[in-house]
């Protein structure tokens, strides 16, 4: 397939992925309050916020609820009582979150995640609602009160947990770039006055500016950077090597460097508001990591283009209310 075809198929997957109920919606959820700062601004603070250990979660007190059966006064009753779960997804990462063409169904590894949520609340994987959004919408979705939870391949660090609660660590990915096939780039390092594309307010944005050598050129999501990639706008895409290899698998011409120079722990990404909630949540996790659901969903979506499963990342507990 030429270079200018595959441009516009993925162009064409670009335009699925922004169809249907799921478009982002900044009306707040009933009975949320927002935490936005005013104005609007959800962005970092300029010099990072340090913590004891970005990774530390809030621990599940106990077994959870039968499904539908939440405890009065939860937020899990919340959304129980609302009859479905409203997530800020992905709708274009291959493998992660991504729309079906002959489904038109939202599916991937971070997708059946959230299907465990669902289960445990409702008793079914399907009582969700999903609302696309970009990588730069995640924290306000969740600030503005417009989502419940965001499993949408988000890195868990100290500066996001200012604004926002993480689950445990569900994956464990890290940072890489895609090139041409025929480059001989291992690295960034190796892209010295090249134009490398990354998601606009993303972690990897955020480290591709730390390379002062490289041309850093942002867009909504990486399914922009494949398009401006195929188009010859940028040389190279930077980002987690779960996403590049959804990107890789859609461009023969492409391929993705073997080093990797970050570690990025994914979490769910819920409001610092419902605290009971994150509880809940890693209960789920441990369980689901405890019973294969977790191998299950990885051999589903990543084993192929990653390798086999590794262990499951092990919760870390102890943030303090």
């Amino acid at each position: 397939m030429s270079r200018l075809k595959l441009t516009a198929l993925v162009a064409g997957v670009l335009l699925l992925a922004g169809c249907g109920s799921g478009q982002y919606d900044a009306t707040p959820l009933p009975g949320t309050t927002s935490s936005a700062p005013s104005g609007g601004s959800t962005s970092a603070p300029s010099t990072p916020p340090t913590c004891a250990n970005p990774l530390a979660s809030y621990a599940p007190t106990g077994p959870n609820p039968a499904p539908g059966a939440m405890d009065a006064g939860t937020y899990m009753k919340t959304i129980q009582d609302r009859r479905r779960l409203i997530a800020g997804v992905s709708a274009d990462t291959l493998l992660l979150g991504a729309r079906n063409p002959v489904s038109d169904q939202i599916e991937g590894f971070d997708i059946d995640m959230l299907k465990l949520v669902s289960t445990a609340i409702f008793g079914t994987p399907d009582r969700i609602e999903f609302r696309v959004i970009t990588a730069a919408q995640r924290i306000p979705a969740l600030t503005e009160g417009t989502v419940d939870i965001v499993p949408r391949n988000m890195t868990i660090n100290c500066a996001r947990w200012e604004q926002i609660a993480f689950s445990a660590e569900y994956y464990r990915s890290g940072q890489k770039v895609l090139v041409p096939s025929t480059s001989p780039a291992e690295t960034l390092d190796d892209l010295a006055g090249k134009r490398v594309c990354a998601p606009n307010s993303s972690t990897s944005m955020d480290k591709l500016k730390q390379f002062k050598k490289v041309i850093p050129v942002g867009a909504d999501t990486h399914t922009g950077c494949l398009v401006m990639f195929q188009q010859g706008k940028v040389d190279a895409i930077t980002g987690d090597d779960t996403v590049l290899a959804g990107l890789a698998a859609q461009d023969p011409y492409a391929k993705v460097t073997k080093a990797r120079f970050t570690e990025e722990p994914y979490g769910l990404g819920m409001s610092k508001q419902h605290p009971e909630f994150v509880r809940f949540v890693n209960k789920v996790l441990e369980q689901a990591k405890a019973d294969g659901q977790w191998k299950a969903a990885y051999n589903r979506w990543l084993a192929a283009a990653l390798g086999p499963a590794p262990a499951p990342p092990k919760p870390v507990y102890g943030r303090p209310e």
